[in-house]
């Protein structure tokens, strides 16, 4: 199970009734964000969730209205008393970045520790999730995320007994792991069938409509993309700025075909997203104008 929350949809400046971006989920107790923009802290409180057990964030590019939540938030992590490590995920400059940011929040009870991305697509492995970063095309070095939940094939008991598999070594197997005792080696595609369908969101931010992100996005459960402008007068604007209209992120979710498509990171000249709406529409039926605290519950397909 995969719950998630959208706790940020605004671009450029909070306003009193959206905060700037970030986007939260939570898997088997591991905690991961995608971006931290001023107010994530508040909306972390408003949904009832908390920074504490955060592992891991990753951060799509640099400007203020993405990372400038981050700051406080440490300092909140800190002040919980925690001790564990955390990852920190993003474009080359990371660490330099960060330590700037520490100028205000200098002491931390925990270790920093730091992923820089310098090539055009990744896969990490991040405790429970699968996390795919692939470069998309703004005026800075900006990448999209995948957060997959990988499920294994099933276990066959039959194969496990033809094999003369001790029983013992059954649930270790299941989970992965590759047993070496009394001379043999037992590895888990001995017991387990095909992998099965996990699940599978994408979020991209500032950028331009490129076909990488429908590549990342064909099939997802859900799809988190920018559009930054509904107007139809500021598909010029969005050019200009390497963001991205309502239309041209519904165009993206149609080649791509996630079962949801979730807009964010609106201009706030953009007061009324749900305006304009049935125009997208008609270009994907399953968009939808995402508000702060959205939030979703994913299951695998079987426990649906």
């Amino acid at each position: 199970m995969l719950d998630i929350c959208l706790l940020g949809t605004g671009g450029m400046m909070p306003l009193p009734y959206r905060w700037l971006t970030s986007f939260m989920t939570r898997c088997g107790g591991s905690n991961l964000l995608i971006d931290c923009g001023e107010g994530t802290q508040v909306a972390l409180k408003e949904k009832g969730w908390s920074p504490k057990p955060i592992d891991f964030i990753c951060f799509t590019h640099y400007h203020a209205d993405h990372i400038s939540g981050l700051p406080g938030l440490l300092l909140t992590m800190g002040n919980a008393e925690r001790t564990e490590p955390l990852t920190l995920i993003g474009p080359k400059g990371l660490e330099k970045v960060v330590g700037a940011l520490r100028t205000i929040a200098p002491e931390l009870p925990f270790e920093l520790r730091f992923i820089e991305l310098t090539e055009p697509r990744y896969r990490l492995r991040l405790g429970p999730y699968a996390v795919d970063a692939y470069r998309v095309n703004h005026n800075v070095i900006c990448y999209g995320y995948g957060i997959s939940i990988l499920r294994a094939g099933r276990f066959c008991v039959e194969r496990a007994r033809e094999q003369e598999i001790p029983q013992r070594f059954w649930s270790r197997l299941q989970k992965g792991e590759i047993i070496e005792a009394e001379g043999k080696r037992y590895t888990p595609d001995m017991v387990l069938g095909p992998a099965r369908k996990g699940i599978k969101v994408t979020y991209c931010t500032d950028t331009r409509p490129v076909p990488v992100i429908a590549e990342y996005a064909r099939d997802a459960d859900l799809m988190v993309c920018e559009g930054m402008y509904g107007e139809k007068d500021k598909a010029a604007k969005a050019r200009e700025y390497k963001h991205m209209t309502f239309y041209e992120a519904a165009a993206l979710a149609k080649e791509a075909n996630p079962k949801a498509l979730w807009l964010t990171h609106y201009s706030p000249s953009l007061t009324r997203p749900e305006e304009y709406m049935d125009e997208v529409r008609e270009i994907f039926p399953a968009a939808k104008a995402a508000r702060d605290g959205w939030s979703l519950e994913l299951r695998f397909e079987d426990e649906q």
